[in-house]
């Protein structure tokens, strides 16, 4: 028998229903809601312990998962078992990006519409990777939203800006970053800086003196000031 001419693979695209996590602190009811992005490797459950101290009657804060989910321990003889290895999620990899992007920015529009409905502050609130993430949502997505805060994480560089300062409408981005943050420093900072400002997006910096952790006193200041 002769060889069997195959050709290329062809991709096909499928939407499927999927179940996400979605955790939250504080009055669902409550008019002030904040939507916290976490960052890469993180679970929501344990993030958003983080801002138990703004959560309450009046504020209610949600904590959406990312939908792609990895162990944070590489196989290796001797190591922990399956059971035993630490699990952390992902917004996105460079694999199928679009598709992705699109993706979490439907899935947020729908936290925001499920969860708060009734909100009539909201706060998209990014850390590390979910600052991209946030400013992604903002920027593509159709959900209202009233406040936003950038911790210790970049703007994506690949991002029109233009389009986040349109949903802004004149509102201003704070950015927060520790002074002594090992993967978000001065020079990101300064390079994110600049993409805001070229596309005239308001914003303020918040320093502290930490690393690439949420700080308990700034948050505190950030919330009392909403």
């Amino acid at each position: 028998m002769g060889d069997t001419i195959v050709g290329s693979p062809t991709e096909h695209r499928l939407t499927i229903e999927r179940s996400a996590r979605v955790y939250t602190l504080g009055d669902p009811a409550a008019l002030d809601a904040w939507i916290v992005l976490h960052g890469y490797g993180h679970l929501a459950g344990r993030f958003i312990g983080q801002f138990a101290s703004i959560a309450g009657p009046d504020r209610v804060i949600v904590a959406p998962e990312a939908l792609n989910r990895f162990y944070l321990d590489a196989p290796r003889p001797g190591g922990p078992s399956a059971e035993e290895r630490r699990v952390g999620t992902t917004w996105m990899t460079r694999e199928d990006r679009e598709a992705e992007i699109h993706d979490y920015v439907a899935y947020l529009d729908r936290v925001r519409g499920s969860m708060v409905p009734n909100a009539q502050r909201v706060t998209v609130f990014g850390f590390s990777q979910g600052v991209a993430t946030a400013c992604r949502w903002v920027a593509l997505g159709s959900a209202v939203v009233h406040r936003v805060i950038l911790w210790a994480g970049p703007a994506p560089a690949d991002l029109d800006m233009k389009r986040l300062a349109a949903r802004m409408d004149g509102l201003t981005v704070e950015i927060v970053l520790g002074s002594r943050d090992e993967f978000a420093g001065a020079r990101k900072l300064e390079s994110e800086l600049a993409l805001l400002q070229e596309a005239g997006v308001q914003h303020r910096v918040v320093r502290f003196d930490g690393g690439h952790t949420i700080d308990q006193t700034v948050l505190a200041g950030l919330a009392a000031n909403a």
